[in-house]
């Protein structure tokens, strides 16, 4: 069979809710693996926060991060990285405007320097993966550099409202689209930047064809990489929006659904055992 690029995004994809690979799946991608088959990590997470999972693979790939806005390869220094980032004046300006509609918090990521708008200890506790360089304060004095991406958490009721403004004002030059858990969040990135983007910089230093893509998703920040994909794959817990343009629905994140899709896909014949996750 062709080599096959396997595009995983992490939170409620490959991860369980536990934010664990089961032992099932881990079982089908390592097999995967030795047969020649790529596996490809495509997450909003910066790299710090998805390198645990990058070396728990044993993965030898690139990475894209940031949904796209990163693209890089930890284990080849002669990859030429891709970083896109957002204006300096236009984040501020953004800022203001999320300001204005009164939103929890706003934090900017640039790489691994995280600027939290308002301290929160919670927030603090998820975006501190990594050890990155943490400064909370306002954002429209402590913000100096173009952020890589800008992250809105709000109110479960205010996103959609938010959604609007940001695409009336600015949809001209960011892309926005919402997180999946731990946080309600809506991540801001650089206008046309997306995971799809972010698959087809790599796709000829891996030697793949499109025909041979398979990309798991759930959330709408996979929504590109979903349709981009030969085979877009939704779990069974994604959004309507992700299902109604996936190729096929496989089960949850908490059912091993990309092991038991892959299984089936691959013909690998690996009798399904729902083991509990193994800490690694």
């Amino acid at each position: 069979m062709e080599t096959h690029l396997i595009c995983l995004d992490l939170d409620g994809t490959l991860l369980n809710d536990e934010k664990e690979i089961s032992s099932y799946t881990k079982k089908i991608l390592k097999q995967l693996q030795s047969q020649g088959h790529q596996l490809m990590i495509a997450t909003g997470r910066p790299y710090r926060a998805s390198q645990k999972y990058y070396h728990e693979l044993n993965l030898d790939t690139p990475v894209i991060n940031f949904n796209g806005a990163y693209v890089h390869h930890p284990k080849n220094d002669q990859f030429e990285t891709l970083h896109e980032v957002l204006d300096l004046e236009l984040s501020r300006s953004i800022i203001q405007s999320l300001n204005d509609y009164g939103v929890s918090n706003i934090i900017a990521e640039i790489q691994d320097r995280v600027f939290l708008d308002n301290f929160d200890q919670k927030l603090f506790d998820g975006f501190s993966m990594g050890d990155p360089k943490i400064e909370t304060g306002d954002l429209l004095t402590t913000l100096t550099e173009s952020p890589t991406s800008i992250l809105v958490e709000a109110e479960e009721n205010m996103i959609p409202r938010i959604k609007q403004m940001l695409t009336r004002f600015y949809a001209e030059n960011i892309e926005h689209r919402r997180w999946g858990s731990p946080f309600p969040v809506i991540e801001i990135v650089k206008k046309g930047i997306s995971k799809a983007t972010g698959i087809d910089y790599i796709t000829d230093e891996l030697n793949i064809d499109r025909n041979h893509i398979i990309a798991f998703g759930d959330e709408d920040n996979d929504l590109e990489m979903i349709k981009y994909a030969k085979h877009g794959i939704a779990m069974e817990n994604s959004l309507d929006e992700i299902k109604h343009v996936a190729n096929e629905i496989t089960y949850s994140n908490n059912e091993d659904g990309i092991g038991r899709y892959l299984n089936d896909y691959f013909k690998l014949n690996i009798p399904y055992e729902n083991h509990i996750s193994t800490h690694i």
